[in-house]
């Protein structure tokens, strides 16, 4: 089994009683937990970038290792009026013991940030149905597991369409092509900040966010603006989509970057893969020189078909796409 397939465990999960506080871990598929339930599977892939998706339509949680799921969980987000909104967000802040600033005091166990705005994933009352006023409400054990492997400027997907990771391979250095003999830096560099136990990479990776709309590219680096350029897109009738791509690794063999992609909303349903959605994309010389300088291992770079002004970023620290905007 490589670490792109996984089948059932055959070991059954250490089941915990039920109770509003500490919610159950069971040995089910995803598409088979109940409210209040969720499965945990880290050994099914133990090293690499991290993303957790969350599907709105679903109320679920899907948390990926280098592409491979390694839990899931049920899920409670925004009621009417206080919709959680989508888009490609960065853990902002980790507080394992987080009260709330605007309700009462409320108690956020396990809290990973995802705005400054009160946006944020932690433990909470689950009823089975949308009832935060914005955030994503977890069992309290998984939000403890969770907050356990997540890292700020970890991303996180909020998606109004369950959205799977997919691996892609690219052999530009985002975006165009690079000279063979640059591969060797290129996956050094990458390789020097790769994730190990007991090892952290730097706090907020670099983004990249690149817009259709007004043919720009943005280089983000610790939340500020390090970069910008213009892009060329391939056949730029066809929208790019929304969508969200992580650098996890180099292949020596083929002299490929890989990157895991996602979708962001439904919105991005063009008839294109991820994969060719990415190679449309030419950024200028300048901007390429800057993405090279800054290549990490958990990278992301983000396609949007929203003009990238300030709606792109809505704080220090963070990249958000709203596709509610």
């Amino acid at each position: 089994m490589n670490r792109r397939q996984f089948g059932r465990i055959a070991t059954m999960a250490a089941a915990l009683p039920f109770t509003p506080a500490l919610a159950q871990r069971v040995d089910k598929y995803a598409e088979q937990l109940t409210n209040g339930e969720f499965n945990w599977y880290p050994d099914r892939s133990e090293t690499g970038p991290i993303i957790a998706i969350v599907s709105l339509p679903d109320q679920r949680v899907y948390v990926y290792r280098n592409g491979v799921r390694i839990a899931a969980s049920s899920c409670s987000t925004g009621k009417l009026g206080h919709r959680t909104p989508t888009g490609v967000f960065k853990i902002l802040q980790k507080d394992k013991n987080h009260h709330s600033s605007t309700y009462n005091n409320a108690p956020m166990p396990y809290m990973n940030r995802l705005t400054w705005s009160g946006i944020a994933l932690h433990a909470g009352q689950l009823p089975g149905y949308p009832a935060s006023h914005g955030c994503v409400r977890l069992p309290k054990d998984f939000a403890e597991r969770l907050f356990g492997v997540t890292k700020l400027g970890m991303t996180v997907v909020i998606a109004d369409e369950k959205s799977q990771p997919e691996e892609v391979t690219h052999p530009g250095m985002v975006l165009g092509e690079y000279a063979a003999r640059e591969f060797n830096a290129v996956d050094a560099a990458i390789k020097a900040t790769e994730y190990s136990e007991g090892h952290d990479p730097a706090p907020k990776s670099p983004s990249v966010v690149v817009s259709s709309a007004d043919r720009s590219i943005r280089v983000f680096d610790n939340g500020a603006l390090a970069a910008s350029g213009k892009v060329e897109i391939q056949n730029p009738e066809k929208p790019l989509g929304e969508r969200v791509f992580t650098l996890d690794g180099a292949d020596d063999q083929s002299g490929l970057l890989t990157w895991q992609a996602a979708r962001v909303g439904a919105t991005t349903t063009t008839g294109e893969d991820n994969g060719a959605a990415l190679r449309r994309i030419k950024a200028d010389l300048s901007a390429r020189e800057a993405v090279r300088k800054r290549l990490k291992f958990g990278m992301t770079l983000v396609t949007t078909d929203q003009p990238a002004d300030a709606k792109t970023r809505s704080g220090d620290g963070f990249v958000v796409l709203d596709s509610q905007s």
